[in-house]
């Protein structure tokens, strides 16, 4: 037995005998609903998981979109699962978030499935060693970033096994037209290749009908040779309701008054913002109130994120402000109130914040303080988000002509040299993570950023397509506009943003 109670595995096979990319039809193993009853304690699944298993086992290529909080997860776990013991494949999970991955293999391993994660997070001699059980056939889930794939010593070990599924956490991820491009995600066609092309399942709670139409072109499949398994976005038990308000005062007082609502005092509530300036403006005025509370942002080192993530997760903590840093792999049932004090960027990303209240299935309120002015702070962002080409061939000449300078001085001083606008400014962040992506430097931070490898491509040099991104990101924005002018029930404005069930893709 090994420290996690699961079997010793065999020696390695020789990696001809491997087959990249078999599928095991898992005739050794239990049925599902068998196995769903050991390992989690069900008598039966929820709407729609024991279909998605079944098409996923017999090898068919799947698109799950399902409100957050419903079961995504297990639609690849009791696969991984229905493997038999000496089994060499495994069941390979890219997720975006490092955090999300901890808590998912802490979960995992309670249960007793042999799971594990691989990312920068480990020091050296563990990533080590976990790539040598990993190719010594340990581990039946594991979970990577796609940046992983960069590192050749990953990619020998996993090369020793046969990845019988790959499942893509959060795929909107993959889209360019998605609410949260993560530019490593379009490699997910390569990786997929280079794995040997297994059966795909791409999960996400957020993804329109466009943008599932982008994540097929993106891993490389058929939209054909993939199925919908549309579980629709409805939550019954979420109470969501827009205030207007007209300044930063009002906009307190309305806090104040919803976060002392008797109705929705049971459990947990989250406040979410977008400027951490405000966070901590409101919440100083919170604890002048005598209101108790722990805050969430990118400012605070991580071991103090950690800290509030878990008071949290414990309930020691019940009231949390945050940025939308806070929130991916928080899985915590009682959460009775998701407050926006500021505007979200896009329909999707307020959904998938609201969708982590009620996931224990009773009444929870949403709201939204809603502000004009916010929607400045939103343009803004926008902007920073999109580059034109001028800002990459500026950033491309500044790194080619005067990399020693770069290397010297920092990201600042070539802000500086870039734009006199606003030190500010955040293109250069996203200009050198999309130059990254294209291979064009060596990688995303310092000091690789300033290592320039190959051409600016043409992409990157075409205004009209870079347009076009920002022309979609506007539209985005346009749509909380719209969402917060409906009368009446907004649900169907979200059923009809995100499209359709039955309609094509």
């Amino acid at each position: 037995m090994n420290d996690n109670g699961a079997q010793r595995k065999k020696p390695p096979v020789p990696r001809s005998q491997l087959g990249c990319g078999v599928k095991n039809n898992g005739m050794n193993a239990p049925p599902p609903k068998q196995l769903l009853r050991r390992f989690y304690g069900y008598d039966d699944f929820r709407p729609g998981q024991a279909e998605i298993i079944e098409h996923v086992l017999a090898g068919g290529h799947a698109m799950v979109v399902m409100p957050t909080g419903m079961g995504k997860s297990l639609c690849y776990q009791i696969p991984a699962l229905s493997s038999a013991d000496d089994d060499r494949s495994i069941v390979l999970v890219l997720s975006p978030l490092i955090a999300l991955m901890q808590d998912q293999v802490d979960s995992l391993l309670r249960r007793g499935i042999d799971a594990s994660f691989i990312n920068s997070s480990l020091d050296r001699a563990t990533r080590l060693a976990r790539y040598d059980a990993l190719a010594r056939g340990q581990y039946k889930i594991l979970f990577v970033t796609p940046e992983r794939f960069r590192k050749d010593d990953f990619c020998e070990a996993l090369s020793r096994r046969s990845v019988r599924l790959l499942a893509i956490d959060e795929a909107h991820c993959v889209s360019q037209w998605g609410h949260d491009f993560r530019p490593d995600y379009t490699r997910v066609a390569e990786i997929r290749a280079s794995i040997g092309d297994p059966t795909t399942l791409a999960l996400t709670a957020t993804a329109t009908a466009e943008c599932r139409q982008d994540i097929y072109r993106q891993i490389g499949i058929d939209a054909s040779q993939v199925k919908l398994f549309h579980q629709g976005i409805d939550r019954p038990n979420l109470r969501l309701d827009v205030i207007p308000v007209y300044d930063e005062e009002e906009k307190r007082n309305q806090l104040r008054d919803i976060l002392r609502d008797p109705e929705y005092r049971s459990g947990s509530a989250i406040v979410y913002f977008s400027l951490i300036k405000t966070l901590q403006r409101f919440s100083d005025h919170l604890l002048s109130e005598g209101i108790d509370h722990v805050s969430y942002h990118g400012d605070l080192p991580r071991h103090h994120r950690r800290r509030v993530q878990d008071e949290f997760m414990s309930g020691d903590a019940d009231l949390v402000l945050a940025t939308n840093a806070f929130g991916m792999g928080i899985d915590k049932e009682d959460i009775r109130m998701v407050v926006h004090a500021e505007t979200p960027g896009s329909i999707e990303s307020y959904y998938q914040e609201i969708g982590r209240a009620g996931r224990d299935g009773e009444p929870s309120r949403c709201v939204w303080l809603y502000a004009q002015e916010d929607l400045m702070t939103q343009m803004q962002f926008i902007e920073w988000s999109n580059p034109d080409a001028a800002f990459y061939t500026r950033l491309y000449q500044l790194m080619a002509e005067h990399g020693e300078q770069c290397r010297a001085f920092g990201l600042d001083w070539m802000n500086g040299q870039l734009q006199r606008r606003s030190k500010h400014d955040h293109r250069i962040a996203t200009a050198i993570s999309i130059l990254d992506r294209h291979g064009v430097v060596a990688g995303p931070r310092p000091p690789q950023c300033f290592e320039v490898r190959a051409p600016l491509p043409a992409r990157l040099q075409d205004d009209e397509q870079l347009a076009e991104k920002k022309r979609r990101d506007q539209q985005r924005l346009y749509a909380m506009v719209q969402f917060a002018a409906e009368e009446g029930d907004r649900k169907p404005f979200l059923n009809r943003y995100f499209a359709d069930p039955a309609a094509p893709g």
